[in-house]
């Protein structure tokens, strides 16, 4: 009885864990897409200036890391687990050094999303190691 609980709390948990992860690299995609659209309306296509460029760059690589954690966790959890750590790592790090005020409230928004997913993924191979 106690191995079908928790089979089923970690197979709730890798489903809850990809919903967000997914959830939160389409958040990111959002924003790289509209910033894009924005520069592109208000100065032109050809105009921009470099570091804006760099910075939207690496947060659509930081997005991109974070699906391929998504995606991998479907066959390896932990290493799925493990790429969304490094993205939400990655997001406190751009974060603290790019922007100005309220770099945990931004992190809130773009990192803790990848955090929780990775801690649920986690938690979920734990389980699942423990049942087998």
């Amino acid at each position: 009885m106690v191995g079908s609980t928790q089979r089923g709390a970690a197979k709730g948990m890798r489903w809850a864990a990809r919903a967000i992860g997914l959830l939160a690299a389409a958040l990111i995609l959002l924003m790289v897409i509209a910033s894009a659209i924005g520069e592109a309306v208000t100065e032109g296509w050809g105009a921009g200036n470099q570091a804006e460029l760099i910075q939207g760059a690496l947060i659509g690589v930081l997005g991109a890391l974070g699906l391929a954690g998504c995606i991998v966790s479907w066959w390896r959890l932990r290493l799925g687990g493990i790429l969304l750590v490094l993205t939400s790592v990655g997001f406190a790090i751009h974060i603290g050094l790019l922007a100005g005020h309220s770099h945990f409230l931004a992190w809130s928004m773009l990192g803790l999303p990848y955090l929780v997913a990775a801690a649920l993924l986690f938690v979920s191979w734990r389980l699942s190691a423990e049942t087998a």
